[in-house]
């Protein structure tokens, strides 16, 4: 059978998977942490510890403010030394809570055996409570509260459970491992979340460059009838949601709409990781793979690492920045953010840390437009970045979302394939966020 890809744009650019050999390895304890409470999509937790407070591994330290947020977790144990505003990966200023390390003390409940349970017990509402208890979010990127995902509104069915695990982003292969070494664990957390949304039907996707990772799950998917494992042709941005489903089913996500307006769930295998850990070990997401890698560096690792951990130290366990490194990069090279500041910490989104040489990072001066739709050929949604970078240079928000400029996944398409080198995804990220300021401003009233 053809391996499956999506139907609009995308593009090939080098794998540069370094990192894919390397089995992922317990980072230690770091001495100190500090963990973020915005670390999800929405509202950010509110801090329910003070300084001086003993807290315990997976003691709840953070507690959602809204709908759309989620709880936070100590992942070390210790004595809370402050909870204060302190900077983020993109220098940001958001609460945080800082704790030095003492010991490694698990809190009450939690199953640090390795057995794999078989049974999935639990009504659905039991299910979704223990996610959302353990503070599990989506874990390819997007962060969004993974309990609000399993659970969609009553006039929306879903009939397709999508577990991404494409990793169609270069250098980045800390899913890879994950699906090497624990494919059981991720079935398992798909059956969870397939129980939850009451899907039959639940299909593993994983992009062809992975042939270990997909033998291991079709192999772990044996038993369950409904499941299936789909190699999908090795493309980029596979793994957005929207190109994914697409790729999967053939069904498109409407302009502004959602994935569960054709049915599907997409939940990433690092999501299904943490949602087995939650609800089989009731275990809260207090630690996750990251990969660390670059062309510069002298070692790659894929590192299990506790949420908080200074991305300093992480540097240093691969021999620090080396010489000519001038750029440090929080996710990979298209869709990742260039990071402000070494001593934030690492948060539940951190999939990669990816350090660049000036060379790797320096810009070719921009040219006039040649008019050759290449920006428009690669743009997986349909989109004309040359119309929305003329529109954006005007400030024509009004033509801009006439244009449906919000549908912009800021995959950086586009910029890559630019000829005249203009710097298509930072002109249309900065409208596009400019449009929907004023789309939110217009629906308060």
């Amino acid at each position: 059978m053809k391996n499956k890809t999506f139907a609009i744009g995308g593009v090939h650019p080098a794998e540069r998977k370094m990192a894919k050999d390397a089995a992922i390895e317990v980072f230690p304890l770091p001495a100190k942490v500090a963990i973020s409470m915005a670390q999800h999509l929405g509202a950010p937790a509110s801090p329910v510890v003070a300084k001086g407070d003993k807290v315990k591994v997976g003691q709840v330290i953070g507690t959602p403010t809204g709908f759309v947020s989620g709880f936070v977790h100590s992942s070390v144990s210790g004595t809370v030394t402050a909870v204060e505003p302190r900077a983020d990966l993109a220098g940001n200023k958001v609460m945080h809570v800082c704790i030095d390390v003492e010991g490694d003390e698990y809190a009450e409940g939690i199953n640090l055996s390795g057995r794999v349970e078989r049974d999935v017990k639990g009504t659905p509402e039991e299910l979704i409570e223990k996610i959302k208890a353990a503070g599990v979010v989506g874990m390819g990127g997007a962060t969004f509260p993974t309990h609000i995902k399993l659970a969609p509104p009553k006039d929306k069915k879903a009939e397709y459970l999508i577990i991404n695990g494409c990793e169609c982003e270069p250098y980045v292969t800390a899913d890879d491992r994950l699906m090497r070494e624990h494919p059981h664990e991720i079935v398992m957390g798909a059956r969870v979340m397939a129980k939850a949304l009451g899907v039959e039907t639940v299909i593993i996707a994983v992009e062809e460059n992975k042939p270990e990772a997909f033998a291991a799950l079709t192999e772990a998917t044996l038993r369950y009838i409904g499941f299936y494992v789909y190699k999908m042709k090795k493309k980029y941005p596979q793994g957005g949601e929207k190109q994914l489903i697409d790729a999967v089913t053939g069904r498109r996500v409407p302009s502004g709409g959602l994935p569960i307006d054709t049915g599907c769930v997409v939940q990433n295998v690092a999501t299904a990781y943490a949602v087995y850990q939650a609800v089989q070990k009731d275990k809260p997401l207090i630690e996750r793979v990251m990969t660390v890698t670059g062309d510069c560096l002298k070692e790659r690792k894929n590192y299990l690492v506790r949420i908080g951990t200074p991305l300093s130290a992480i540097l240093d366990s691969v021999g620090g920045l080396p010489d000519g490194a001038v750029k440090v990069i929080s996710g990979g090279p298209m869709m990742g953010k260039a990071v402000a500041n070494l001593e934030a910490t690492t948060q539940k989104g951190s999939s990669c840390l990816l350090v660049l040489t000036a060379k790797q990072t320096a810009r070719t001066p921009e040219q006039p437009c040649i008019r050759c739709g290449r920006c428009t050929q690669a743009c997986p949604m349909g989109l004309e970045p040359w119309l929305m970078n003329r529109l954006g240079r005007a400030g024509d928000t009004d033509a801009l979302e006439e244009n449906k400029i919000y549908d912009c996944i800021e995959c950086g398409c586009c910029q890559s394939t630019c000829p005249a080198h203009i710097p298509l995804l930072d002109i249309v990220r900065t409208s596009k966020a400019d449009v929907m300021k004023i789309i939110r401003s217009r629906a308060k009233k």
